[in-house]
């Protein structure tokens, strides 16, 4: 029998995972200082696997600008390259048979831009995740009401409840939003 607490509950775990998904998804952006995290979406084929060079190999920031990748098994040097320079991060790899190294170009004014759109683009993409929760969400404890016998007055204290809830994780997003905005922005 589900109760309206477990509603709330399902509904909040639910909007919590996709807060964590966006800003997961942000920390890829590129903000042109070298980031090992930009190559988690990167993945090589290894023994007929898609597999994240981040699991292949050790990767490290040398310094501000530089990442140093070094693959635990020497034969996949060239795999990894391959897949870093067919990625979209517009990176070249430069490989000297035992590490690869890539430079991190500082950002032009408009690649920022054009990250900056991105970012508010998962942001939206995130409220609006967090909004089709709170739908199904007041649905529920709209049938709730039926099967339940909930007095009109509760189902809307209820329905506010979600509301807030939905408020507190859109905030969020937009807290995100504007950290990942100044970071990229940051010359």
């Amino acid at each position: 029998m589900t109760t309206v607490d477990d509603i709330k509950s399902k509904a909040e775990d639910k909007m919590n995972k996709a807060v964590a998904a966006i800003q997961n998804e942000m920390s890829t952006i590129r903000t042109g200082r070298a980031n090992p995290m930009i190559l988690d979406r990167v993945c090589v084929d290894y023994y007929g696997t898609p597999t994240p060079v981040t699991q292949m190999a050790n990767v490290n920031v040398q310094d501000g600008q530089t990442i140093v990748i070094k693959p635990y098994e020497a034969g996949q040097l060239s795999d990894i390259e391959r897949a870093i320079a067919k990625s979209d991060l517009g990176l070249n790899p430069a490989n000297d048979g035992q590490v690869i190294r890539l430079t991190v170009p500082a950002l032009t004014e408009d690649r920022r831009k054009d990250l900056v759109k991105q970012v508010k683009k998962l942001g939206e993409d995130g409220k609006v995740a967090v909004r089709n929760i709170r739908r199904d969400a007041t649905d529920e404890v709209g049938k709730l009401q039926k099967s339940e016998n909930l007095s009109e007055d509760e189902v809307e204290r209820q329905k506010d409840v979600i509301q807030k809830l939905t408020d507190r994780f859109a905030q969020q997003l937009d807290q995100l939003v504007a950290n990942k905005e100044k970071e990229v922005m940051e010359v």
